[in-house]
């Protein structure tokens, strides 16, 4: 009993930990100031998805379905007047949404994965030049020696990279459907899409820093509580606002808690707390667990497909 409330507390520890770490916000003020690149980048994720994405959903909320309210009133003296009204309101609305909204949403998604990526990039030429600049040498100690040079190296990056893509994707699907369940459906899915994110987060600076694929999924699936804690606070929004809107807010603090990321020495974080726990190890959740399983029978189809051709 007394072992199974160290590991409770553990947890708990671990959770608030990476909820902290995920709040660090000063730590994107640093990167921003430390790099041009980096803050232009960062510039451009606020502005298109706060101000053109999110202000556009405000403009829709605030002016265009009030004036289509004005023109088209609810309130009629001819039942069929009042229904042809209805009709038209939900049309033109329907109209912003697939001209407009959806598009752009789209756009934004597609533009802020390169974006993201760019500024994970930056963010780790800024630690590296800190790293110089200290004359110390750079933590590798997940890497293990791991790093593989050459066409070898590239190669097997690029297959890492493809099959963490696919993986993602599926798990994306999962927390759509764990989203749908009733009763558990909200909390399960705000776990999910909190390891998501803080995975999403974390990614792009372990391989960066040479991170094996096998590596990162054990480190992250071992220290799940820390990585529930961190991707927290990029999920509350979905709790109170709706899926487009939540989603806006999301694209436009991502880069923040993708510096934040970059900022974390989460090894020495979790070994912290390991020593407040008296040592006691956590147990691992497969959280990727059915995702890997699908990705690797979708991958095992190909040298198939290729053998019947």
């Amino acid at each position: 009993m007394a072992k199974l409330l160290l590991e409770v507390k553990r947890y708990g520890l671990l959770w608030l930990a990476g909820f902290k770490e995920a709040c660090c916000f000063h730590r994107a003020i640093f990167f921003c100031a430390s790099s041009k690149m980096l803050l232009i980048r960062t510039g451009q994720c606020f502005l298109l998805n706060g101000l053109i994405f999110l202000g556009s959903l405000f403009i829709l909320r605030s002016f265009v379905i009030p004036i289509l309210m004005w023109i088209l009133p609810d309130q009629c003296d001819q039942i069929s007047a009042v229904a042809l009204y209805s009709f038209l309101r939900s049309f033109l609305i329907q109209i912003f949404y697939v001209l407009w909204v959806y598009p752009l949403y789209l756009f934004s998604l597609i533009l802020g994965f390169l974006w993201y990526s760019d500024i994970a990039k930056y963010s780790f030429e800024v630690i590296k030049e800190r790293e110089k600049s200290k004359a110390q040498p750079s933590d590798n100690s997940r890497n293990n020696g791991t790093e593989r040079p050459g066409v070898d190296g590239l190669a097997i990056g690029i297959g890492e990279q493809i099959y963490s893509g696919l993986l993602l994707t599926i798990f994306f699907f999962e927390v759509s459907v764990a989203d749908s369940l009733p009763f558990i459906g909200k909390a399960t899915s705000f776990f999910l899409l909190s390891w998501m994110n803080a995975y999403y987060c974390f990614e792009s600076k372990w391989n960066y820093s040479g991170v094996s694929l096998n590596s990162k999924l054990e480190f992250f699936e071992s220290n799940w509580a820390f990585f529930a804690g961190f991707g927290s606070p990029s999920v509350i929004p979905s709790l109170f606002f709706t899926r487009l809107i939540s989603n806006g807010i999301i694209g436009f603090l991502y880069p923040v808690f993708v510096l934040t990321a970059a900022g974390t020495r989460e090894e020495d974080v979790i070994n912290y707390i390991s020593r407040l726990s008296d040592g006691v190890q956590g147990r691992k959740i497969p959280i990727f667990y059915f995702s890997q399983r699908i990705s690797t029978m979708v991958l095992d189809i190909f040298p198939k497909v290729e053998k019947e051709n």
